[in-house]
């Protein structure tokens, strides 16, 4: 996405990148980054929470505006789960979680085998 970033605003197309791998986009040097410190894939804010998705988009491009300096960072308020850290929990797989998780594969494997083959 730096990459299109990139490529957009030279032709004079402002971008906002919305993100929540902040080393990694950093590094990339986009010229304006909306960080979200949640689980990969969520950048905009928690599945089916469309408030807090709504709240992260208008920070995002609020950007567009308030972004003073090339390379512009902004961290939106907003936390995965206030009790606890999302990375401590988020994906773990242990004793307790095992056998769902199987289940939930084999479901998930068995629904896929029963689309349409793509050529």
């Amino acid at each position: 996405m730096g990459l299109v970033a990139r490529h957009l605003e030279a032709a004079g197309i402002p971008t906002v990148i919305a993100g929540s791998a902040l080393d990694i986009v950093e590094h990339c040097g986009v010229p304006r980054f909306s960080f979200t410190d949640f689980p990969l894939g969520n950048p905009i804010g928690k599945p089916g929470d469309t408030e807090m998705q709504l709240a992260n988009t208008r920070l995002a491009l609020s950007m567009l505006h308030t972004a003073t300096q090339p390379r512009s960072s902004a961290q939106t308020p907003f936390v995965w789960t206030p009790k606890d850290d999302w990375r401590a929990v988020y994906s773990r797989v242990d004793d307790s979680n095992r056998e769902a998780l199987a289940r939930k594969g084999e479901q998930r494997r068995v629904s896929r085998a029963q689309l349409p083959k793509r050529d």
